[in-house]
């Protein structure tokens, strides 16, 4: 056997360390360095020691430059947020918490993919017929799907020499172990070593590799950081946990947008796309209730509308609430700061609650406006017009920023039977839209004097 050593490798950032200590001299973090078990050969290695051969040089107007053909799936919201579907020997990471649906979502791409290309599908948590009872309760086109229950990493790598796959699912890759390493599965160094070999052999092959990972409480996937810079992609899984609807959010993507958003429903026949995302945040009725606003985000490359609902109400304590749900909660404080210095609303002796429906997460700063709006009509008890749609940042001293794609948030909020839209004054459209009343205000002295109109 080959002599081992020591190091210590930190589960932020992958520095490696000879010795034990309580920062990482890399990132600064504190308690994050676990210990991993190396080859002594490797640190001896010197650079006239390579025994391998070396490719030639080239320039980089020699690299030929050919997109390669992506592999569509048949979710079309899967190949929105890939950029266009799989490419060929890139790696993939989806992440998720437990119960979210994904070995449900990727047995259904290797089952429809399994038709023209060679598909294997590794399950380490699960026993091959529960598998097979999960693609028979879908009714999925298994009989060219192949599959083995394996956790060893020299087995997996055996079965991808015999086998030869186009598409490789590994689920999970916590419960993989090589071994040539002594630490127990899902410890830093088995995720760090199992999926660095599994990566490289995708990119000589040439095969999509998608790995299964688990998450921490706090959401981040477990193991060491160092997993996600090595992967392509990163896609997380996420929806309330009694809901039906899922989000599957890209979070790095070489070969497309990050930031882009599928939405899916898990029925009993597995994760269906759903065709008109914006139709599943908006459960406004025929009248709509003091403190709802329905605001037009962007997403990747779409536009949705989402409703914000607000709830003021006077507090009992002296240090009053500011709870977000699907909103950042320090944005919220400073919004409410610049509605009462630039606004002459003042909500500080009151609890204010915001939430975002349907469960999605709204990043962008186009929902300020709507956010402010929302907080006025709870506070007054007054309800604003169901055909009302808004959206536009709000800048520290009280002016209305424009944002990107006002026209296509617009068209987006026509089809849904909105008739009014209060938009900053920038992104007012060179063209009218039809069917659609523009209020454009500047800043939010404007936008409070026409709320106090409609109301």
């Amino acid at each position: 056997m080959k002599k081992q050593k020591l190091v210590f490798v930190c589960n932020v950032c992958g520095a490696d360390h000879a010795k034990w200590q309580g920062q990482c001299q890399s990132c600064g973090d504190w308690n994050t360095l676990s210990q991993l078990s190396v080859p002594a050969s490797r640190s001896s290695t010197s650079s006239s020691g390579y025994s391998g051969q070396l490719a030639p040089l080239q320039t980089l107007g020699s690299v030929p430059t050919e997109d390669n053909a992506r592999w569509l799936t048949q979710s079309e919201e899967l190949n929105r947020v890939l950029g266009g579907g799989l490419v060929p020997g890139s790696a993939i990471l989806m992440g998720g918490a437990p119960g979210a649906g994904k070995s449900t979502l990727l047995l259904q791409v290797v089952s429809g993919l399994s038709q023209t290309k060679r598909c294997l599908y590794i399950t380490g948590e699960e026993s091959l017929a529960q598998v097979a009872l999960r693609a028979k309760r879908l009714r999925l086109p298994v009989d060219t799907v192949s599959v083995a229950a394996q956790t060893s990493l020299e087995a997996v790598l055996n079965y991808w020499d015999e086998f030869k796959p186009e598409i490789l699912v590994v689920d999970s890759i916590q419960v993989m172990q090589s071994e040539s390493l002594e630490a127990l599965p899902g410890s830093v160094s088995q995720v760090r070593e199992v999926a660095a070999s599994l990566v490289q052999r995708a990119k000589q092959t040439g095969t999509v590799l998608i790995l299964v990972g688990h998450v921490t409480k706090e959401g981040n996937i477990a193991g060491p950081r160092v997993l996600e810079h090595m992967i392509d992609t990163f896609l997380m899984l996420g929806g309330e946990d009694h809901g039906r609807f899922r989000t599957l959010r890209s979070v790095k993507n070489r070969f497309g947008a990050v930031n882009e958003l599928g939405i899916f429903a898990m029925m009993e026949t597995g994760m269906l796309d759903v065709d008109n995302p914006s139709a599943i945040f908006l459960s406004r009725g025929e009248s709509s209730a003091p403190g709802s606003q329905v605001m037009a985000i962007w997403e990747g490359t779409r536009p949705l509308l989402v409703e914000a609902q607000a709830l003021v109400d006077p507090s009992m304590q002296g240090n009053p609430r500011r709870i977000s749900v699907g909103f950042e909660s320090q944005r919220l404080a400073m919004l409410l700061a610049v509605l009462h210095r630039h606004g002459g609303f003042q909500v500080g002796d009151q609890d204010v609650y915001l939430n975002a429906v349907g469960g999605v997460r709204v990043e962008e700063t186009s929902s300020d406006l709507a956010v402010l709006l929302a907080v006025m009509s709870s506070a007054k008890n007054r309800a604003l017009p169901t055909d009302l749609i808004c959206f536009g940042e709000i800048g520290l001293s009280g002016e209305v920023r424009p944002v990107s794609y006002g026209p296509e948030r617009l068209r987006e909020a026509v089809k849904h039977g909105f008739r009014r839209a209060m938009i900053p004054k920038a992104n007012l459209p060179k063209e009218p839209i039809n069917q659609m009343k523009v209020y454009p205000v500047a800043h939010l002295s404007e936008a409070m004097s026409l709320l106090q109109s409609w109301m």
